[in-house]
């Protein structure tokens, strides 16, 4: 690794992945500015999260469901510091722990298809914090050769910046395509269908406003003595109308003459949209594989997740999982080579348990009295 470590004081900190006018200082490039690839996606992704409450409570989900995990290796000295260090390592602003930063890393992954990280160090062999980057803030591109990555800053300006150190950048994509750097989101699809379903919540939403907050149409026709003074009348009607209207406590209407008061739109119904949107729906979830009663849809009384889903589940978390293995063995590994120590770490996740506690006691009931029998005979 190629580490430059000079006497600097904490207060030096440099994040390469971060905007930084004082960092790109001299380095403005008359070239026009350069926009991060696939920006216009990644706004879209996050209007969608925006906008339509079952795709974000999903990711959330789907984040929450990967669980913890511990990290293990051979000196227990090593592992007794690695553990505070993952415990106590600064996260950002606000945040500690290891946790906050892969619950983040991992968020973004599966919002953007793309993640991008860093340890940041204060000049000593030691590390400050990690920093989890905006996407808008750095640029991937390919280099030389297909194995080769370049990682560029973005300034306010628009100015591209190649990053020093590399190697103390976390990047992760999931499912790229051929021959593309950057990855392919969950909500990948999902555009066009939630297009759909917002228009339908439009609908809903103005028809409600039409019918559901009743107007008056009040017709006044006058009688043939009664002409030469009906535009009068009609502005005395409408006053007292629109006293009787505003007035928070019931108050009568009294008239004469012809005078026919009919409510707006009493003549038609709002359509049935439940259908339609329990269609889309279920597209939207089949999609980020997530039963639909963790989301708060009842579409049956009687819904339960079957041992068939929770093994399909259980596979999704797990691919998720081998995800950010490799960015956690980083941290690591580089938290490690700045002790002067060379261990191989290994991630011990928690065991994903989403099977029916009575469901898996009988099972483990039945193989116990199978290999009695077995072995009885």
């Amino acid at each position: 690794m190629r580490f430059s470590f000079g006497k600097k004081r904490k207060s030096d900190l440099t994040v390469q992945t971060a905007v930084s006018d004082v960092y790109n200082e001299g380095l403005f490039s008359y070239f026009g500015t350069c926009a991060p690839a696939a920006a216009c996606e990644r706004k879209m992704y996050k209007s969608l999260r925006e906008n339509v409450p079952v795709i974000d409570a999903a990711i959330y989900k789907i984040v929450r469901l990967v669980g913890g995990f511990e990290v293990l290796c051979g000196n227990k000295r090593i592992q007794s510091e690695l553990k505070d260090f993952l415990m106590t390592v600064k996260v950002n602003s606000c945040e500690t722990g290891i946790n906050s930063f892969v619950s983040g890393y991992l968020e973004q992954l599966l919002t953007y298809g793309t993640a991008v990280g860093e340890i940041v160090t204060d000049g000593s062999r030691e590390i400050s914090g990690l920093y989890i980057a905006s996407l808008d803030d750095v640029e991937l591109c390919a280099g030389k050769n297909p194995f080769d990555l370049k990682i560029y800053s973005i300034g306010g300006y628009g100015e591209r910046t190649l990053v020093p150190y590399p190697e103390l950048i976390l990047c992760g994509t999931l499912m790229p395509e051929p021959g593309n750097v950057y990855g392919t989101s969950i909500l990948r699809g999902l555009p066009t269908v939630s297009d759909i379903l917002m228009k339908i919540f439009r609908a809903v939403g103005t028809n409600w406003d039409r019918v559901g907050n009743v107007r008056f149409a009040v017709s006044y026709k006058p009688g043939e003595n009664e002409r030469g003074f009906s535009k009068e009348r009609a502005k005395q009607i409408a006053g007292e109308w629109s006293k009787a209207m505003k007035s928070r406590e019931p108050k009568d209407f009294v008239t004469v003459g012809d005078v026919s008061i009919k409510v707006i739109g009493a003549d038609n119904q709002i359509p049935d949209s439940s259908v339609s949107v329990r269609q889309l729906t279920e597209q939207i979830v089949s999609k980020l594989s997530i039963p639909p009663f963790l989301l708060g849809l009842t579409w049956s009384s009687t819904e339960r997740m079957s041992s068939q889903q929770a093994d399909i589940l259980t596979s999704e978390l797990e691919y998720y999982r081998r995800a950010v293995d490799c960015t956690v063995k980083k941290i690591c590994d580089v938290y490690m080579k700045m002790k002067g120590v060379r261990e191989k770490v290994e991630i011990v996740w928690d065991n994903i348990n989403l099977q029916d506690e009575v469901e898996l006691a009988r099972a483990r009931l039945l193989n116990a009295q199978a290999d009695k029998l077995e072995k009885g005979g």
